[in-house]
């Protein structure tokens, strides 16, 4: 007995299961295949394609969601007494602003607080930092604290140093790395949350990021 499978065009809701970075370029072949059945031509191929990729992709979400990290707060740090308070604006609100004093636990606390926003699943947390050794030393410091290897669910990127692996959930970065990436990822579509710590600074590279950000 033969059993033959008819593809189906996918829906908005499985596309929106797939990496952000996969999304657009997914709706837009949607798009594109739709038009084409309209007008009577062959799709069937594109079809295919469009449903491998698809599947893919909706299978790289599924398991960074599996293997997201524990996530646990210092008591001790100031930040934590607001942990709760502060997911629910992460996810009420499109921009946060943050303030605290020094010490009170922001730069390595706010990443792990995106994590149990549920952030970091259909893109990165991207985190930047003015300085390459204040990214090393910080995603060390968080990927401790999460249990994790570093370069597993917690890396870096520098110049001249790339410790992500595709499972990573938390990239830190300089901000000129950051600024670098736009060039071929116009909407940073790698990131699902963007954290510009240390922007008080100001910066060239601040404020051309925070700048380009509001466009976004």
């Amino acid at each position: 007995m033969f059993v033959v499978k008819s593809l189906q065009f996918p829906s908005q809701s499985e596309i929106d299961a797939c990496l952000l970075s996969d999304q657009v370029s997914l709706r837009k072949r949607l798009k594109g295949l739709l038009r084409r059945q309209r007008e009577g031509k062959p799709f069937d191929l594109g079809l295919t394609s469009l449903c491998q990729r698809l599947e893919q992709s909706a299978g790289i979400v599924a398991q960074r969601l599996e293997q997201l990290p524990v996530v646990n707060f210092p008591p001790e740090l100031p930040i934590s007494e607001r942990a709760d308070e502060i997911i629910e604006l992460i996810r009420d609100h499109q921009v946060v602003v943050l303030c605290g004093e020094t010490g009170s636990g922001k730069s390595t606390q706010l990443p792990k607080i995106c994590l149990a926003a549920g952030r970091g699943v259909y893109g990165r947390i991207g985190h930047t930092q003015p300085r390459r050794i204040a990214a090393r030393s910080l995603a060390s410091r968080i990927s401790d604290e999460l249990e994790c290897e570093l370069g597993s669910s917690v890396g870096y990127k520098v110049r001249f140093h790339d410790r992500v692996s595709p499972g990573s959930h938390v990239k830190l970065m300089t901000d000129g790395i950051l600024l670098a990436e736009v060039q071929h990822d116009r909407q940073l579509l790698e990131y699902d949350t963007l954290i510009i710590d240390e922007a008080h600074e100001r910066s060239l590279n601040i404020d051309f990021l925070l700048g380009y950000l509001k466009n976004l």
